[in-house]
């Protein structure tokens, strides 16, 4: 292991503030010992293409010990790395290389909930009366047998289980095998940051916190409130779901998570940079909850929530409404935005993208407030692969077949070349099948392709580090001219114009009034023309510099 020697005094703290994360998905991101499946080695092996994308880091799903119900959400061993995925040393090699090429290493932490085959699960299920008996969520049934409240589980089901040993119910907001962790005992929570302090001496930078507004249940077990069909949102689990019945006040986004979030955050700050980012699930309450949980310098640095994980692709109205209710909501905490990500029908399918709208969004992206993570293989526009119900490996969609398909569609493996059938990621068969209609979009084709989305992706990336006001400044208030959305960016003395038509149309808007010069021509940017307004074309956008 390796110990601490970074001058404090030299590490930018805020280094997360804009930042652009690389999000992998470690099963199907490439092998290399020839099992079919991803790896840590593999990681390692790609870091040159992660850091021609000019990324500031990379967030790595988990890679713990698992019997892999929920591939590796179903944690059994916080500390130490499942033999799928390779070695504690395979770990130490991939955070010093990836450092070598300047990125930052973020693992996913879970820290709501277990698998049933942890060693904790497995002691607290053996009594009533045992030390570990009160660090999961264990109540008694209800006079008539039934499960204590009416909270389900986001995987189908009701959120409870019967356990015949102690003859209680163990709640589970996910899998069965994934029971729910009491983190109102101090126990639980002194353990669960013994964990992330042992990850932070092995030298990572942060962690993404997975369902960070699970952490906690309500200690009365009420039932949540049911929800009207006209107030159900399918952002979070798919329309078929019952969850989306229900109004979530008491199985997640209680307010006891505040004061660990503050311990969480505590811990971070003994180190030079430690940061983190909060997954927030949550369809009516979720910029709320960020705002919450980003306030002030005490909690979580940033969280993402799903406005833009949704499955309408966002107009400039959509884009204006989401940053209005953030400056609202989130008046002192910091978003982070995604489009896509290993849970969500992957967005150039989820949104019907042409090739420049992918770009467009992009483009915008990059120019939003907020830190952002991209999904491996967007830079390439891999859409939703096809995956026959026979290749399924997704419980969830097992389990809502055919109306929801799960997410096994999101998480086939990385594309490098076209030369071979696995497209480069395994000699052997992959753990999901390659898409045939990824080949032609593989790492290799786009490289020989100056107009490929890969180097599209590259420019935008380049261009947000170009400019302090894209990656940390404040905006004025974003605005919509028909189908344009426009505002500016500005910190210390830079202001830029950024304005993205959001159409196949032509759009025409004003130019901002004053003295501005044109930038971002690498990125396709409109000029104004000879009577002083901008005219976009489809998916065009228009980038200005304020001149001082």
């Amino acid at each position: 292991m390796k110990e601490q020697t970074i001058d404090p005094k030299s590490v930018d703290k805020d280094w997360w503030r804009g930042a652009v994360i690389y999000q992998i998905y470690p099963r199907s991101y490439q092998d290399s010992n020839g099992d079919g499946i991803g790896d840590l080695n593999g990681i390692t092996g790609r870091l040159p293409h992660i850091a021609s994308l000019g990324v500031d880091a990379i967030w790595i799903s988990p890679f713990f010990t698992s019997p892999m119900k929920d591939f590796g959400y179903d944690v059994s061993d916080y500390c130490d790395v499942d033999p799928m995925f390779g070695t504690l040393s395979d770990f130490d090699v991939l955070v010093e290389t990836a450092h070598f090429y300047g990125i930052k290493v973020m693992i996913d932490l879970v820290l709501s909930h277990t698998s049933n085959e942890h060693p904790w699960f497995l002691e607290s299920k053996s009594s009533r009366d045992n030390p570990k008996a009160d660090w999961y969520v264990w109540a008694d049934p209800k006079p008539d047998g039934t499960p204590p409240t009416n909270w389900l589980s986001i995987f189908g089901g009701p959120g409870w289980q019967w356990h015949p040993g102690r003859e209680q119910y163990f709640q589970h907001n996910f899998l069965v095998e994934q029971p729910d962790l009491n983190l109102h005992n101090p126990e639980v929570q002194d353990a669960l940051l013994a964990s992330v302090r042992f990850w932070l001496d092995r030298g990572v930078d942060g962690f993404r916190l997975d369902t960070i507004n699970f952490y906690f249940h309500d200690l009365e077990l009420r039932d949540n409130p049911g929800l009207p069909p006209e107030e159900r949102d399918d952002s979070i689990a798919p329309k078929v779901n019952p969850y989306n019945h229900q109004l979530h006040l008491y199985d997640k986004n209680r307010p006891e998570n505040l004061a660990f979030l503050e311990r969480f955050r505590a811990l971070l700050d003994e180190y030079p940079a430690a940061t983190a980012v909060g997954e927030v699930g949550d369809a009516q309450k979720g910029l709320e909850i960020m705002g919450e949980y980003t306030a002030g310098d005490n909690r979580v640095h940033m969280c993402y929530s799903f406005e833009f994980l949704a499955n309408h692709r966002p107009s400039a109205e959509r884009v204006v409404n989401v940053m209005e209710m953030v400056d609202e909501k989130v008046p002192d905490g910091w978003a982070c935005w995604a489009y896509s990500n290993h849970d969500v029908v992957r967005h150039p399918t989820r949104w019907d993208l042409p090739p420049a709208a992918s770009r467009a969004m992009n483009t915008l992206m990059m120019c939003l407030r907020g830190s952002v993570c991209i999904y491996q293989g967007e830079e390439l526009g891999l859409g939703e692969a096809d995956v026959p119900f026979e290749d399924l490996q997704d419980p969830y969609g097992i389990e809502f077949w055919p109306e929801f398909k799960g997410r096994d569609g999101c998480r086939t493996p990385m594309v490098w070349d076209n030369s071979s059938q696995n497209g480069g990621f395994s000699a052997e068969r992959p753990w999901l099948p390659v898409s045939h209609q990824h080949l032609p979009l593989a790492v290799s084709e786009q490289e020989n392709d100056p107009g490929a989305l890969l180097h599209h992706y590259r420019r935008t990336i380049g261009f947000r580090h170009a400019h302090k006001a894209l990656k940390k400044g404040a905006h004025s208030k974003v605005a919509a001219t028909g189908s344009v959305v426009h505002f500016t960016r500005t910190h210390e003395d830079e202001t830029i114009f950024v304005a993205v038509n959001l159409s196949g149309e032509p759009a025409t808007i004003d130019a901002p009034a004053g003295e501005w010069h044109q930038i971002g021509q690498e990125l396709g940017s409109a000029a104004p023309g000879w009577d002083g307004k901008l005219h976009l074309g489809p998916w065009q956008p228009a980038l200005a510099l304020k001149a001082q």
